[in-house]
């Protein structure tokens, strides 16, 4: 499959969106968010919008990262699953509220915050809402465009 549109080479619009997009990651990817909730949230994120650009990529990154198979594969299963920390599925569950809003009328709930104030400051909290805005966003520009998956080297965006 090819993509309906490169954004790495569609122009100055692109690159300035690009730019943008990539400093906010950047920042994300810099905070003391810890990496392996970041890869976790990415995916789930990913699974439920169903980026395959995004899922090739998180997964790839997770796994020169160190994580294990078994909480990757674990994660779409992630309430069941005995492999993620309270603090790991307290990102999960907002991740997954927060980009199902259209599925709820009264978007996040409370309990969904609360819980995840428990385990994470509010630096952390600032990371984690924006990477899963920022997941939820480089999802719909991939899956818009038809971007293609399974050839990305870990380290090329990340």
């Amino acid at each position: 499959m090819d993509a309906r549109l490169n954004f790495f080479a569609a122009g100055e619009t692109a690159n300035k969106v690009l730019k943008h997009l990539m400093a906010a990651g950047a920042a994300v990817r810099g905070s003391s968010l810890p990496a392996a909730t970041q890869e976790l949230v990415a995916l789930r994120v990913s699974q439920i919008n169903g980026c395959a650009a995004c899922l090739d990529m998180h997964t790839k990154e997770a796994t020169a990262a160190g994580e294990t198979a078994v909480r990757l594969h674990l994660v779409a299963a992630w309430r069941e699953a005995t492999v993620f920390t309270e603090a790991e599925r307290a990102a999960l569950e907002l991740a997954e509220q927060g980009t199902r809003v259209a599925d709820g009328a009264g978007g996040v709930p409370d309990t969904v915050w609360q819980n995840a104030t428990k385990h994470y400051d509010d630096d952390q909290l600032v990371a984690l809402v924006t990477l899963i805005a920022f997941m939820n966003a480089a999802n719909r520009l991939n899956i818009i465009t038809q971007q293609p998956a399974g050839d990305y080297v870990p380290g090329k965006l990340h």
